[in-house]
């Protein structure tokens, strides 16, 4: 019996290979998880996507009408493919574990960080250079922008969590002053 774990590696090999095979395994594994990341955030088009008392052709319009100009037409058939297939609910496990195998297959670890803004590419290197000093690690950045996070940045690097936004800074001038 397959797993839901092998089930979603699966998944996640396959989309890296079509990736691979458009020669942009970098950049593609990045856009599928910056979609990922904005299904997740939103209860609304999760549970819509997810349906399956709405049309799969519906559920394509919906998909098209969101991402238009904003991702590449293989993302696109990416999210449509586990649309059709069932597998939307697990969209962001899936972008995460794609990611996860791409950075493997070059010795490198994701560090996903997360701004309130996008961030331009000197200050994401700057942040990449900073954290593979912390954690001796080779990493390859995954942006996230999350417009609730007040301001700062947060990253993750495994199960390791460096929060330098503002709201943690915040917290801590409060415990600091009691």
């Amino acid at each position: 019996m397959v797993t839901d774990a092998q089930l979603i590696d699966g998944y996640a090999a396959a989309l890296l290979e079509v990736a691979r095979a458009e020669g942009r395994p970098d950049v593609l594994s990045a856009e599928v998880a910056a979609v990922a990341h904005q299904f997740g955030t939103s209860d609304e088009l999760r549970t819509t996507l997810s349906d399956p008392q709405v049309p799969f052709e519906r559920k394509q319009g919906v998909v098209s009408d969101l991402l238009g100009k904003r991702a590449s037409a293989v993302t696109i058939a990416l999210v449509n493919m586990l649309i059709g297939s069932g597998r939307i609910g697990d969209f962001e496990t899936i972008a995460e574990r794609m990611m996860a195998l791409a950075a493997e297959a070059e010795d490198e670890v994701v560090a996903e960080i997360t701004s309130a803004v996008d961030l331009d590419d000197a200050t994401v290197a700057r942040i990449t250079d900073k954290l593979a000093e912390a954690t001796g690690r080779r990493l390859r950045p995954q942006l996230v922008v999350d417009p609730t996070l007040l301001g700062g940045v947060v990253a993750k690097v495994g199960d390791t969590v460096f929060d330098g936004s503002v709201r943690s800074r915040l917290q801590d001038l409060r415990e600091a002053w009691g």
